[in-house]
């Protein structure tokens, strides 16, 4: 039986990763919306971490995938966190718009 990653080729999980975060970039640029922000944030953070359990497998060593359990952590994190600020913008301000966001500048 082979490795799953012999039958697939880390070069096709390097490029979907590539796509993933490219992806995620396009996303934190172009929307206005902070919901679609966070998800684009978090589509990029999956896609690194797609390429750390690929090259820790690739390579026979598991401190790529104690970095995804890491990363994983610290985004919950910054999604919980993030999401209770845009809630309380959204009940001061009434909108979730990034543009918005801006006139909260002192």
């Amino acid at each position: 039986m082979q490795n799953i990653l012999e039958q697939i080729g880390i070069q096709n999980y390097i490029f979907l990763s590539a796509i993933l975060f490219c992806l995620g970039v396009f996303g934190v640029l172009y929307r206005r919306n902070a919901i679609i922000v966070f998800m684009s944030i978090e589509i990029m953070l999956n896609a690194v971490n797609l390429l750390f359990v690929a090259f820790s497998t690739y390579h026979q060593d598991a401190q790529g995938q104690v970095f995804v359990f890491f990363s994983m952590a610290v985004a919950a994190a910054e999604v919980a966190v993030g999401l209770a600020i845009v809630v309380s913008i959204f009940r001061n301000v009434g909108s979730i718009d990034v543009a918005y966001l801006k006139k909260l500048k002192g």
